[in-house]
């Protein structure tokens, strides 16, 4: 009887012990899930800035190697030519493996014309880009480079259906001041004009090129959420190549039989090719996980290290309004970004509807009454 006794109290105390370490446990488990929920929203996002600083990186990284290439004693000025290699480059990697794949006929039946198009944009953009350092600055060329942005935001409204709030509009408007805060200092800035044209030229050149580079990234996060980030490299690869090497055959061919090559020539043509080969790799990738505008929101960081750079590798000066224009791009982001824009079909479910059940209500309330 004794034995049964022990063996009948045992589980009693067992009972008690668990219970009060119960509590604890449940706390314990209920923080440790609170920690990897947030770490769980917080990882995509920091993986995500992680890369589109990479990204801004590398297109201050053309910037430097093509201000370097486009002065004194280089005074290399064939932009088809540095953006040719990195096309090329892109197509030889990722061209045989888009052929391997058992649907690439019918991949280039269909959807030949679009690779055809975003390539001539793209190559266009970098062209027009590289031109301007030819007559302007590093440093303006960054900062009118963030019109990108704001072409970006228009397209994404028209043709992604992106609805932005009041917040995100006066951001858009700060920036914009900004932007021609940088144009007026280029007109006014005493300095002498080259040979080619005047920095209001050189201007001009980066805003368009930032025109083109907002519509084939649109065109870009397209392709990239509907295709294989493989198909649209080997595709982007492909069209920018053949748009670019006709017009360097047609426009260049003279420049670059007089060029005499010389090994840091060549590094600093490695060096440019070799960032905006990272750019046009990482630039899908970031798309797949985010979106157009925050690719365009995190380049336009690019704009500290262009300044860092001409302070110190270029010994540039900065009028006022160079950092009138820059506190303003960067304001005007902070403002746009208190509260993200939203899809129109979130827009519709998640505010409209609201609306009109507040409005239901209202009506009943005086029916009531």
């Amino acid at each position: 009887m004794s034995v049964s006794d022990d063996d009948a109290t045992t589980p009693v105390e067992g009972d008690l012990n668990q219970r009060k370490d119960s509590p604890n446990n449940d706390t314990e488990g209920q923080e440790r899930s609170k920690c990897q929920k947030y770490w769980g929203i917080a990882k995509p996002i920091i993986v995500t800035l992680l890369l589109g600083q990479i990204l801004s990186l590398a297109l201050c990284g053309t910037g430097v190697a093509t201000q370097l290439l486009s002065g004194h004693p280089y005074n290399f000025k064939a932009p088809l030519m540095q953006t040719f290699i990195v096309y090329v480059a892109l197509a030889a990697i990722f061209g045989p493996i888009l052929a391997c794949r058992e649907d690439f006929l019918s991949i280039l039946k269909y959807n030949w014309w679009k690779y055809l198009i975003v390539g001539t944009i793209d190559a266009e953009a970098n062209f027009l880009a590289v031109l301007a350092y030819q007559y302007t600055t590093l440093t303006s060329i960054q900062l009118l480079d963030s019109f990108a942005t704001f072409t970006v935001l228009v397209l994404s409204f028209l043709v992604l259906k992106m609805r932005y709030r009041i917040v995100n509009l006066v951001g858009i408007g700060v920036c914009l001041i900004g932007i021609a805060c940088t144009v007026l200092a280029d007109l006014y800035k005493p300095s002498t004009v080259t040979e080619e044209g005047s920095l209001a030229i050189g201007d001009i050149l980066a805003l368009s090129g930032a025109l083109l580079y907002g519509t084939s990234n649109v065109v870009q996060e397209f392709l990239v959420k509907n295709h294989s980030i493989v198909e649209f490299l080997a595709g982007l690869g492909l069209g920018g190549s053949l748009v670019t090497g006709i017009q360097m055959s047609v426009l260049e061919r003279d420049v670059l039989a007089a060029v005499y090559w010389d090994y840091r020539l060549v590094l600093l043509l490695i060096l440019f090719a070799t960032c905006l080969l990272s750019l046009a790799l990482l630039m899908p990738i970031v798309m797949k996980r985010s979106s157009a505008i925050l690719v365009n929101l995190s380049l336009l960081t690019a704009d500290v290290y262009a300044l860092l750079f001409g302070l110190f590798l270029f010994k540039l000066s900065f009028p006022w309004l160079y950092i009138l224009a820059f506190v303003l791009v960067v304001g005007g982001l902070i403002v746009y970004n208190l509260r993200p824009p939203v899809t129109m079909e979130k827009y519709v479910h998640q505010y409209l509807w609201e609306k009109l059940n507040m409005c239901y209500v209202r009506v009943r309330l005086k029916s009531l009454i």
